[in-house]
């Protein structure tokens, strides 16, 4: 199926332990919904191989800086960047393990997506995700077009990234080295215009620790009633209304 969707790899972020639930939920819907086979990454259970690779990777103010949450979270990704570079993947999908898909038709844009990517210059990631709740302008939104190049990224809970883009993303953090969280690293990239950004409009995910339906391992974001609610208040604006006027 994943050749199908002109997807060489997907790969999740996820913990060593105390996710099961996660696992469970991936797996219903990843596997059994939309038969996508996919790949599980964490960190090492070695403590002295995370520690090296921090070192490796990391500059100091961002090793004293982060949380552990946050550091872990963010080597996972880097060591996914490994794996898309040695499984020479063309097109990769990075999922957190807290990915929400929005309707049942992401098989079909992906699709979509994944074509308009190949007509693109190599080096870039495509957010695939609404969690910042940021959109395209709807003066710029074509029929028919799905990408639309973008400042900044809308967080790192879902995203395409091509294998140059993946090794544009390690040899920053074996050379200058990585000096954040995740999706501000990638911000940092993309200001410094090593690596380019594109939004997916429509979104084709959510993260469920943004929008109430998950709680989040790495910030002190609850699920609930309240900020489900809230949230979904918040998209209809940002998406319906907000976008007329930018």
């Amino acid at each position: 199926m994943i050749n199908e969707t002109g997807v060489d790899g997907i790969y999740v972020v996820h913990g060593i332990t105390g996710y099961e639930s996660r696992e469970a939920m991936l797996e219903n819907v990843l596997k059994k919904q939309y038969g996508l086979s996919y790949e599980l990454v964490t960190e090492y259970h070695d403590s002295l191989v995370n520690e090296n690779l921090i070192k490796n990777y990391f500059n100091q103010e961002a090793r004293e800086s982060l949380h552990r949450g946050a550091l872990y979270c963010t080597l996972v990704h880097i060591l996914i960047y490994e794996k898309i570079i040695q499984n020479n993947n063309r097109f990769a999908l990075i999922f957190e393990n807290d990915v929400c898909f929005i309707g049942t038709d992401f098989l079909e844009k992906i699709k979509l997506v994944v074509e308009e990517a190949k007509k693109l210059e190599e080096g870039f990631i495509i957010s695939i995700e609404n969690t910042t709740l940021e959109f395209p302008s709807w003066k710029i939104v074509k029929k028919g077009k799905y990408l639309y190049e973008a400042l900044s990224g809308r967080c790192a809970g879902a995203y395409l990234i091509d294998k140059k883009g993946a090794e544009i993303m390690l040899n920053d953090a074996t050379t200058v080295k990585c000096c954040n969280v995740i999706d501000w690293w990638h911000n940092d990239m993309i200001n410094r215009k090593i690596i380019r950004m594109y939004w997916a409009h429509p979104p084709l995910t959510e993260q469920g620790s943004f929008n109430g339906k998950l709680n989040s391992s790495i910030s002190m974001r609850n699920i609930g009633l309240k900020r489900r609610i809230k949230w979904l208040a918040q998209k209809y604006y940002k998406m319906y209304i907000l976008r007329i006027f930018r």
